[in-house]
């Protein structure tokens, strides 16, 4: 399968409300809540056909009234998940060194504009921007832009990198760490720079809309979709395959893969082409973190609520959908590109090659209590631990055609 540019491919879908068999019983969590995008959703299958798992992902998380992302803080031990960046300082300093080094090898009189995708509260900016403003020479060359469509998380994401008195009108601003220009935007496209870019998304691939397709018994990939369920299910809607192979299947699965279960994000492949067609433009590096896999892994779609996994179909809209990124997808849709790539390799691996070890001693013989030394050791080994993170979590690495030099960290 070669995919030249995912923008040409047309994702059509002629559905069928004919006969429709159920795909595979998952366990129920009892009878899910009449939550408001129950109807909706319920409104347009009956109308239309069974939906992609894509568009029942997309309006789960999205919807512009009703959607997970777009109404409340979800991150952090108030809300349904925690991520790397709140778990310990570390983290974030530790990508801020990393973009510090390969911001020297591109030459040190280059304007750098960092452009992060879904910064969730601006913990994981605050702290890079804490670091990159220490450097000399550094701090006058770095702007910030911070893409984000949820009103709420951009609210937050000034009250916690801009002063106090900053308009929350304007989506132009000052950071409160060497008065660096922060911009807000809606999309890549919204970005108009001119320069090298560094490019981060953190924990924002995995919440890209995927399509998902399955091996029916005659070893033919059908698409999973969302149907109505009937009365006596536990949830409101239920899976069920596509009765026929269909352009989804055709064009997205490669036939000869041996998996029985593949989960596809044609998002992700365009997201990956519009930064390597920048940084070919323009210059520059990204760093992609994600729960993922390089091609081996099958059905990881799931949701999760109040830090507990809980059924996809449960209460839409008021659950967070994931799945783990496909790299070895990414790696094939840039592969038109001129662009080098490096990865996956595991958070544990490059955390140490960036140091976190020597940090973590550092910040323990700061520690002026036993409860801060406990609370440092405990987020070392979240992030760190093949057990918890530290295998789990990947980062992959874009560059430039003709970059010669090992990025900092990407040795396994």
């Amino acid at each position: 399968m070669m995919i030249k540019s995912l923008r040409q491919f047309n994702v059509s879908l002629m559905r069928s409300i004919g006969v429709r068999q159920f795909l595979f019983s998952r366990r129920a969590y009892g009878k899910s809540a009449q939550t408001p995008l129950v109807e909706s959703l319920r409104r347009r299958i009956l109308t239309t056909g069974p939906l992609t798992v894509a568009d029942y992902m997309r309006e789960c998380l999205t919807n512009p009234h009703h959607g997970y992302y777009m109404k409340k803080d979800v991150f952090g031990t108030k809300g349904d998940f925690i991520t790397s960046p709140e778990i310990s300082q570390m983290f974030g300093e530790l990508l801020g060194v990393w973009i510090a080094s390969e911001w020297q090898s591109l030459g040190s009189n280059n304007h750098l504009h960092i452009i992060e995708f879904g910064p969730g509260r601006g913990t994981l900016a605050s702290d890079i921007l804490r670091v990159l403003t220490q450097f000399d020479g550094i701090k006058e060359r770095i702007s910030l832009h911070l893409i984000d469509v949820s009103p709420k998380m951009r609210e937050i994401q000034r009250k916690t990198l801009c002063s106090a008195t900053a308009d929350g009108s304007t989506s132009h601003q000052k950071s409160v760490y060497g008065n660096v220009d922060i911009t807000w935007h809606h999309s890549l496209a919204d970005v108009d720079i001119h320069g090298n870019c560094c490019v981060i998304a953190h924990e924002f691939l995995d919440a890209l809309p995927i399509h998902k397709f399955q091996r029916n018994e005659k070893g033919v990939f059908h698409e999973v979709l969302i149907d109505v369920a009937d009365s006596s299910s536990p949830h409101h809607f239920r899976e069920v395959l596509a009765p026929t192979p269909n352009a989804n299947s055709t064009k997205l699965v490669n036939p000869k893969d041996e998996r029985d279960h593949v989960e596809v994000s044609p998002l992700a492949g365009i997201f990956v082409q519009d930064i390597a067609s920048h940084i070919n433009k323009h210059g520059g590096f990204a760093l992609l973190a994600d729960y993922g896999h390089n091609g081996e892994k099958e059905d990881t779609f799931r949701g999760f609520q109040s830090h507990k996994l809980v059924n996809t179909l449960e209460q839409p809209g008021e659950v967070d959908l994931t799945a783990d990124v496909d790299f070895s997808f990414l790696r094939h849709c840039l592969s038109p590109f001129k662009v080098v790539t490096h990865g996956p390799i595991s958070q544990q691996v490059f955390l140490h090659n960036m140091g976190i070890s020597i940090r973590l001693k550092t910040l323990l013989n700061a520690a002026k209590t036993e409860q801060q030394r406990l609370d440092l050791l405990t987020s070392y080994k979240m992030l760190c631990s093949p057990d918890e993170m530290g295998d789990r979590f990947k980062f992959f690495m874009i560059h430039p055609h003709g970059h010669s030099s090992l990025p900092a960290a990407a040795t396994s």
